[in-house]
């Protein structure tokens, strides 16, 4: 198939890559995560652990693209939601969209099988990897539609598990309780995300059947709802703190306090309460970035201490 300059860069734009650093920066906290807990660094087991998140990641935006067409119409795409807009502009790439999203799925979950035979690692790595595309497969598409069904809250909560699993599965070879226990917050901290990001499109979502919890409830309840879901992680983050369960190096305190930074946030939200679609998508805006630099700082503070 011959593929022009401009519609490359047209497929490109419709994968969402700056959206890709939110992914890869769960990935490497879990890694350094299990760095701290004495795993060795392996670069080769890095890239092809995070080459199997990426192409799911990749292809949950190829899906959600084709499958949100109606929906993006309705609301347009933002800065932070309503996918790429490249299908509403050039609907002749619908099909390839489509496509591509099951190429990418079936390639991570055959990278995933050929990652456990390498490395002899246990089943439940590839379950995982399993697991993860199958909830990026179905979070829009049929016949499950999660994200349409009221379950979409719950997939991004997940992927606030699966991700840094993944990651820290991949340098120790094994999962621990220790590891689940510090998604905990990071579930909260998708809800955060995922409900901020809902805000703009509460109007487009509700004309095309998508039940979000903001949809359903409309933005007074979202907002609240992310002020609940910062408290959560912030006070999750403050409980590990007190356990025994990590490496003494490792001061959760430090992480409770760059929680504050969304939870500041929440709060500011529930004050002000923006309930028209530009102010509101001003303040879901800002609570985006906010988990993304949580994240980088985060993972500055793992590599601190990995260095020290």
């Amino acid at each position: 198939m011959n593929i022009k300059g401009d519609t490359l860069i047209k497929i490109v734009k419709l994968g969402r890559p700056m959206f890709l650093f939110d992914g890869f920066l769960l990935f490497i906290m879990g890694a350094l995560l299990a760095v701290i807990f004495n795993a060795e660094f392996s670069l080769t087991k890095f890239i092809m652990g995070y080459s199997i998140l990426l192409l799911c990641h990749l292809a949950v935006h190829y899906s959600n693209d084709y499958y949100d067409f109606k929906t993006d119409s309705l609301s347009g795409p933002s800065t932070v939601s309503a996918g790429s807009g490249v299908l509403l502009e050039n609907p002749e790439l619908k099909q390839f969209s489509k496509g591509f999203a099951v190429v990418l799925n079936l390639l991570s979950v055959v990278l995933a099988a050929v990652f456990t035979v390498i490395f002899s690692y246990p089943a439940e790595f590839f379950l995982l990897a399993v697991f993860g595309n199958f909830l990026a497969w179905f979070y829009t598409a049929p016949p499950l539609k999660l994200a349409y069904n009221r379950l979409g809250e719950v997939s991004n909560a997940l992927y606030g598990i699966l991700l840094p699993s993944a990651g820290f599965f991949t340098l120790m070879g094994t999962l621990t309780i220790p590891m689940l226990i510090f998604t905990i917050p990071l579930a909260f901290s998708r809800l955060f995300l995922t409900n901020s990001a809902n805000i703009p499109d509460m109007e487009g979502d509700k004309l095309g059947g998508k039940i979000t919890l903001v949809v359903a409830n409309g933005r007074r309840f979202g907002f609240k709802f992310i002020g609940v879901s910062a408290f959560m992680m912030t006070l999750s983050f403050a409980l590990i703190s007190v356990t025994s369960l990590y490496p003494q190096v490792l001061n959760f305190k430090v992480i409770t306090f760059i929680s504050l930074i969304p939870l500041s946030l929440g709060i500011l939200e529930l004050l002000k309460m923006p309930l028209d679609r530009e102010s509101a998508t001003k303040y879901a805006t800002f609570n985006i970035k906010s988990i993304f630099l949580i994240g980088i700082l985060i993972n500055s503070y793992f590599v601190f201490l990995i260095l020290s």
